[in-house]
């Protein structure tokens, strides 16, 4: 057996093999949980039936980014999560199926209930056996989220044959640190469930090439689509590769499944030729001068 190329990052190793994601981008029902697992399930198919192996869909799907909906129901929007950060709950169901008989990870935004009461704007992994987990907790909550939930406090990496994939949802997109974090901790990928509203064409598309640049990793974003106004979602779900360039692209209106490959010949070759991520200084820019002109 050959041994995996080494990450000129200076990670332990690079993915030998490709892996095939899909970026969804659609509408999900305010506060309607059960019908929008029974879409998210549909179009987790949808991926599958395409090659896929994972596919991430937007922040807060199964309740809806809805905010009003979110604080006036929080026991119909929420799921629960045990200790361990497992969820049971049987509106699921559909979900665990379609990633059981697809053989595709599902990514897909939640707000959960946890044992201490905290309420978190989540990243549930639906792994191929139909385990359900409540693998990461937004950290960077934006305006008025800071009402409803509370941040998360560390960050989080879901491997899937071989490729690292660091999480994020949003907000936390928007910081470059968040991406870096992912990085650092040998990164390949990095997974964004979002919801970008009407009128953030120029940011949505911006942040995620970014960050794929920046860190020399793909970046999966997938963003909610349509809704009630104001709360209106202007989709543009896609997939960036590790140049910020996009692979694939959704349109502004209008549910779609992206699906593309992330390629591990094209990693190693970017990395190898932009070397950011092995150049970095350890205290960058802490110790300055300041000039008076």
């Amino acid at each position: 057996m050959t041994a995996p190329e080494a990450d000129p990052a200076g990670a332990a190793a690079l993915p030998t093999v490709p892996l095939v994601v899909a970026a969804v981008q659609a509408e999900p029902a305010p506060g309607e949980l059960s019908g929008n697992a029974r879409v998210a399930a549909d179009l987790a198919r949808r991926a599958a039936a395409a090659g896929a192996r994972v596919a991430v869909l937007p922040e807060l799907f199964l309740p809806a980014y809805h905010p009003p909906t979110l604080a006036a129901d929080p026991a119909g929007t929420d799921v629960v999560a045990d200790h361990a950060g497992l969820v049971t709950d049987p509106r699921l169901d559909p979900l665990r199926a379609a990633a059981r008989d697809g053989g595709v990870t599902v990514v897909v935004g939640a707000a959960v209930r946890h044992p201490d009461r905290r309420r978190t704007i989540a990243v549930l992994v639906v792994d191929r056996a139909g385990t359900v987990t409540a693998a990461y907790h937004k950290q960077q909550l934006w305006s008025g989220e800071r009402e409803l939930f509370s941040p998360g406090d560390r960050g989080a990496t879901l491997v899937v044959d071989g490729w690292r994939l660091g999480l994020g949802v949003c907000y936390d997109g928007c910081f470059p640190e968040h991406g870096r974090a992912a990085a650092a901790d040998g990164a390949h990928g990095y997974l964004c469930p979002s919801g970008y509203l009407a009128g953030s064409e120029h940011r949505r598309d911006l942040y995620y090439a970014a960050r794929a640049l920046d860190n020399t990793m793909y970046v999966v974003f997938a963003n909610a689509v349509g809704g009630p106004p104001p709360w209106r979602f202007n989709g543009g779900a896609a997939v960036y590769d590790p140049q910020g360039r996009p692979l694939v692209r959704g349109a502004d209106t209008g549910a779609d499944v992206l699906v593309t490959t992330c390629d591990p010949g094209v990693l190693a070759e970017t990395r190898a030729a932009h070397t950011m991520l092995a150049d970095r200084l350890p205290d960058q820019g802490a110790r300055r001068t300041t000039l008076t002109g």
